[in-house]
């Protein structure tokens, strides 16, 4: 073993870890590992990595020893307080200018931290986000990288040719993302959006199932076929094949997989930040509570019997009604994707973050799990105008919306008769409506605030920023209060 002969160094051989790392040896990069349970290395070396480049360590001292400078780093473990212990065990070997990135699903505020605290020790930082699994690791992911800009022209031979590259013109399915906690927060909102994604597609299997009474062979054909048109993507693609999959009896596996969802919090962190910066990203959010009504598995049976629900067959047009389906899959998606590029804009307003839209839509067009065809759109949208408020303001998109809108009405409508849940269909709908409604009911809701609470609010026959307050129980009119408004 050579000293510096490595271009990049690994820690954490689990799954992820050890598909990067075998990634990289493909593209000619030589890669040193090192594992806290150092057996793993020596499994590893024996195995996968077997006839490879790879250079398995056994202390850390070993494996700083090996790396080329500026060292580059990348952390594979558990979020959280175990990278915060392996920073702190790495200081030592760490000098002015090295590398050290964190490639797990890291909450975006400890990436923040963790930026500003080794500037201050001259270590440059990057929080990356790395979406597409185990067979993504392998063989190329979407890969977000954010953090300290420093870094990036070190790392960017490396990540740009191992992630995924798009069909429609080669380019990675890697760019910069911006700084600080930058990349682990896109990461975050593309694993919120997934949640979106996947609810949706749920819902509109419930509705085929319960409504049409469509069987598992008529689904698989349906979602083949819509994957061929606007809706095609990565999870409507597997979704097919789930629906195809038989027991060695013949039956359908699907029909056996018990109806709980799990989930590793993603999704809630997404909606916690929709909530902190007053965001209504509310498809990503029902999307969460559904998993979460779903696990009230045993309260779900006793209610069942207790309310069995309308008795209401379908008598409609079936064909018509499967497209209406589609549309309002298709109609619920845009909102879900504008809620997330929204939540995107006020995160980097909040944070001072200089996203590019465009670029964060081209990163996922390959790779990870939201990939699809409709990203194109998204990209084409920031192209004509990157300061895109939201992307209902498109044209293209305020074209789709529109055509889709009656099948999209009419299904929600459908569901509601008949008993059967739609979340994420309705509160995307929901959202559009209020988005599109010039006068709300908030001026009530303001007054009772300001009745109760002295709240104070604003009218419309005078200047924005400027506050009132009534006396609601006696006989005077307003009186003016710009000191405060809760």
């Amino acid at each position: 073993m050579k000293d510096q002969t490595a271009d990049f160094g690994l820690i954490g051989l689990a799954v992820m870890g050890q598909n990067l790392v075998l990634n990289m040896n493909d593209h000619g990069f030589k890669v040193a590992v090192f594992n806290r349970t150092v057996s793993k290395v020596d499994d590893f070396l024996e195995g996968p990595a077997k006839n490879t480049q790879v250079i398995g360590t056994h202390s850390l001292s070993e494996f700083f020893k090996v790396l080329k400078k500026p060292c580059k780093v990348m952390f594979m473990v558990k979020a959280g307080a175990p990278v915060d212990d392996l920073i702190n065990e790495c200081l030592p070997y760490l000098s002015k200018g090295d590398i050290v990135i964190d490639g797990g699903n890291s909450h975006y505020p400890d990436s923040e931290r963790r930026c500003k605290m080794l500037a201050d020790k001259g270590i440059l930082f990057i929080g990356t986000g790395i979406s597409g699994g185990e067979e993504g690791a392998r063989h190329g992911p979407s890969i977000m990288p954010g953090g300290n800009e420093q870094a990036w022209p070190y790392v960017k031979p490396i990540f740009q040719g191992i992630s995924a590259k798009a069909e429609e013109d080669g380019l990675p399915c890697c760019d910069w993302v911006g700084s600080g906690g930058s990349g682990h927060y896109v990461k975050m909102v593309h694993n919120g959006i997934e949640y979106g994604d996947m609810q949706l597609i749920c819902e509109a299997f419930h509705l085929l199932t319960s409504v049409t009474k469509c069987s598992y062979s008529e689904l698989q054909s349906i979602f083949t076929d819509w994957n061929k048109g606007q809706l095609h993507s990565y999870l409507i693609e597997i979704t097919s094949a789930i629906l195809a999959h038989k027991e060695k009896d013949g039956t359908s596996t699907i029909d056996k997989i018990l109806d709980v969802a799990g989930q590793k919090g993603t999704g809630k962190w997404t909606g916690i930040s929709a909530l902190d910066l007053g965001l209504p990203v509310t498809l990503i959010g029902e999307a969460v509570f559904a998993r979460c009504l779903s696990s009230l598995k045993e309260e779900r049976v006793k209610m069942s019997k207790l309310y069995p629900g309308p008795q209401i067959k379908f008598s409609g047009d079936r064909k018509q009604f499967i497209e209406d389906v589609r549309q309002a899959l298709y109609a619920s998606k845009i909102i879900s994707y504008a809620q997330g590029f929204m939540l995107m804009r006020a995160a980097a307003k909040e944070f001072n973050w200089n996203l590019n839209y465009g670029s964060i839509a081209l990163m996922w067009r390959a790779g990870c799990i939201i990939r699809s065809r409709f990203l194109n759109d998204i990209k084409k949208a920031y192209d004509k105008d990157p300061k895109l408020d939201n992307l209902l303001f498109d044209d293209f998109f305020r074209k789709e919306i529109t055509n889709a809108e009656k099948s999209w009405r009419r299904v929600i409508a459908t569901a509601v008769e008949e008993g059967i849940p739609v979340p994420c269909f309705s509160t995307a709908l929901a959202f559009f409506d209020g988005y599109r409604t010039e006068r709300l009911p908030a001026n009530l809701l303001q007054a009772q605030r300001d009745f109760f609470g002295a709240h104070t609010y604003e009218r419309v026959d005078q200047p924005r920023g400027k506050f009132f307050h009534t006396n609601w129980t006696g006989t005077g009119g307003s009186v003016t209060s710009s000191s405060y408004n809760v």
